[in-house]
């Protein structure tokens, strides 16, 4: 079974999620737990806490089906050790957040070393401060995305995410959200078919489906290998609706969140309801 969604908005409090997200026939989300451009926000108030669970509960979508994702301003794998701390504390806050709304996964970018060190120094720097968080607080589990390979964001490649996890040494409380967008950015053949087959054996032999617990469904601007995060609506970039098709039919992709992340809001209903015709889910007649 897919469970299919979009980033939703939080405006007037994390409550209205559920209820923005019911509104786009979704059966899955995302979103955040404050204001991503912020580093502080007040604690979540109970009854804010209270709302989310009825409302989640009314939209009929499972916790686990909940795709939170932190802070742009967090970067774990800062150089500066003062900065690094700071980023550390702020991830622990928004996996705490995420622990009192009941909700399973915390969704992240792994970070940036500014190029001041290399690479492997960087993961060891992301894996201490998600070890941090995960020891902090229970049960939440960090789920690293895959990034474009811009500049110098680490997590482009399996190879890099995997190195990560195992750093991390905590095998349950770690997962992958793979990103359409950022993968074809970063050199994966997801505008072929024999790619897109290619593109998750390599995940499922690196990494493990079992590691798996999401998806962020993204066209595509720019070229292949072109490291530009540049998302598109679903069948208007260079992925195009074939791709979407082919992920939508692989059962290797039942049970997690399925999140899209296309820049028109408007037309997220409508491509949920051509991403559930596509997974074979029987469409409801409107009342």
């Amino acid at each position: 079974m897919k469970f299919i969604g979009a980033h939703v908005s939080i405006a007037g409090g994390v409550e209205n999620a559920p209820l923005n997200a019911k509104s786009i026939g979704a059966t899955a989300f995302a979103m955040f737990t404050k204001n991503q451009r912020q580093w502080k926000a007040s604690p979540l108030a109970e009854a804010g806490k209270s709302a989310f669970a009825a409302n989640l509960a009314d939209a009929g979508i499972a916790p686990e089906h909940v795709l939170p994702h932190d802070g742009y301003l967090i970067n774990l794998a800062q150089p500066d050790a003062e900065k690094r701390r700071s980023a550390a504390d702020a991830f622990t806050d928004e996996m705490r957040r995420c622990h009192e709304l009941g909700l399973k996964l915390l969704n992240f970018h792994p970070g940036s070393t500014k190029g001041e060190v290399d690479d492997a120094t960087g993961m060891e720097f992301v894996a201490a401060g998600v070890r941090s968080a995960l020891e902090a607080v229970p049960t939440v589990v960090a789920v690293f995305e895959n990034t474009a390979g811009q500049g110098s964001c680490l997590g482009a490649s399996f190879a890099q995410l995997k190195t990560m996890l195992d750093l991390v040494g905590m095998p349950e409380r770690v997962g992958v959200c793979l990103d359409t967008c950022h993968a074809f950015a970063a050199g994966y053949a997801l505008d072929d078919a024999r790619g897109r087959s290619d593109f998750l054996a390599e995940f499922g032999e690196t990494i493990g489906f079992e590691h798996l617990r999401g998806m962020h469904l993204n066209d595509a601007q720019g070229v292949r290998g072109g490291h530009l995060d540049r998302h598109a609506p679903l069948g208007e970039g260079a992925l195009g609706w074939e791709c979407f098709a082919q992920l939508a039919a692989d059962p290797r992709l039942d049970g997690i969140p399925l999140i899209l992340e296309t820049p028109d809001d408007s037309r997220w209903a409508a491509e949920i309801a051509e991403l559930k015709r596509l997974a074979g889910i029987q469409l409801s007649r409107p009342q």
